[in-house]
């Protein structure tokens, strides 16, 4: 069987579980991550679970995950699920903590898609700011999507927790006016 490389990587690593004062964080990390950042990745950790295991070299320097790790720490984990990438250079690892973070910004949304997700999840009366998206972002995002379709007339409520409720539906049938 081939040695692993950057052209020819292991088809399958075992996930090992550090403690987090094992981690070293890259020293230049380029992504900064704020305060109320990692109060929402400590949030969704403990609402999710650590579901996305933070990437080291070899001597434990994180390549990937370093706003999971600080966040561990926040809610008091000690130990965290870690995914050895030793097929990389060093060139390769440098490279990699700027992909990691850069390619996922490069992302679209299908605005629709994501606006009857978060209704749904609205609707279920799950706690939608664990998404990532703010109260108002949820807000703007559904609102702009239905003035884009028709709707139903109705008298919609909306509590501060970010509950819908659509009361006294009628058969009316109308288009919102466009937004100024």
């Amino acid at each position: 069987m081939p040695k692993p490389t950057s052209t020819n990587p292991p088809a399958a690593q075992a996930i090992e579980h550090l403690p987090t004062a094992r981690l070293k964080p890259y020293a230049n990390n380029a992504r900064t991550h704020s305060k109320a950042q990692l109060r929402q990745i400590a949030r969704s950790i403990e609402r999710f679970g650590f579901t996305n295991p933070v990437l080291v070299s070899d001597d434990n320097e994180i390549i990937a995950g370093h706003g999971r790790v600080e966040a561990a720490k926040l809610i008091g984990r000690s130990e965290v699920p870690v995914l050895r990438l030793s097929h990389l250079s060093a060139a390769e690892r440098r490279a990699y903590v700027i992909a990691d973070n850069k390619l996922a910004l490069e992302a679209g949304w299908d605005k629709a898609l994501l606006a009857s997700e978060l209704q749904g999840l609205v609707d279920l009366g799950f706690e939608v700011e664990l998404t990532g998206f703010s109260l108002a972002e949820i807000d703007l995002v559904i609102d702009t999507d239905a003035d884009s379709k028709p709707v139903l007339c109705s008298n919609l409520t909306q509590k501060r927790s970010g509950e819908r409720k659509f009361q006294g539906i009628t058969s009316d049938i109308r288009k919102r006016p466009p937004r100024i």
